[in-house]
This record gives C-alpha cells, sequence and structure tokens, in this order.
C-alpha cells in the first residue's frame, strides 16, 4: 500500500500540482488542505508518512500543527514562499524546507529523502 503524504497548501494551483506530483510518484496523498484546521482532522484520523506544509494557510500560520506532527515524529517538509530557512530551522530543526516554487524533482527527492530517515 502506498506511504499517505498530508499536503496542506492554501493556493489551489500549487495544491492541486503538489499532489500530481506526489501521486505520480506513487504515493497516496491526504489533501490538499488549505487550512490548519482540516488538516489536523485528517491527521488525527491517520498518521501520513510524511506532511507537506505551507506555512501560511487560510487560518494562520502552520506551526501548531507543524508542532504535533512533530511531537508524532511525523517527517516535515515546508513549502515556502514567505519564511527563510533559519527561521524554520530554529523551531523545527528536523524539517526540511523547500522555498517555493519547487520544481517537482526536488519535491520528490526531498519526500523520498525524508521517508528513507523517518
Amino acid at each position: 500500500m502506498a506511504q499517505r503524504i498530508l499536503v496542506a497548501e492554501d493556493e489551489m494551483i500549487v495544491a492541486f500540482d503538489l499532489c500530481d506530483t506526489v501521486e505520480e510518484a506513487g504515493f497516496q496523498v491526504e489533501g490538499p488542505h488549505a487550512g490548519i484546521s482540516s488538516a489536523m482532522l485528517a491527521f488525527q484520523k491517520e498518521k501520513p508518512a510524511c506532511a507537506i506544509l505551507d506555512i501560511q494557510l487560510d487560518d494562520g500560520i502552520v506551526f501548531p500543527l507543524a508542532q504535533k506532527l512533530a511531537e508524532e515524529n511525523v517527517p516535515i517538509i515546508f513549502h515556502t514562499g514567505r519564511h527563510t530557512t533559519d527561521e524554520i530551522q530554529q523551531r523545527f530543526p528536523g524539517a526540511t524546507t523547500l522555498a517555493k516554487p519547487c520544481p517537482p524533482s526536488a519535491m520528490i527527492e526531498a519526500v523520498n529523502e525524508v521517508l528513507e530517515h523517518a
């Protein structure tokens, strides 16, 4: 069975591109979730193998969700255009950060890498 990847992204064009990329690589996608609350519910129903998170979602900054994922040892890939890598690394030292726009090959490489080390 394919590993589940949680996708939280509020820009719908980016979200659907991301989901297509992840599915084409053979993973099962949970999402896209435009808000923290729906992503949190999905995570509580079934723990994903990995999460791809935009920092700014419809209902706020994603850090509370990221904290819950980190506590459950779920690898996190931050996919952002707004925050610096340093800022994220201070809060989530184990997380991977990719700047938008991110080529699909780089995203899949990051997903495979974090899953390999999980």
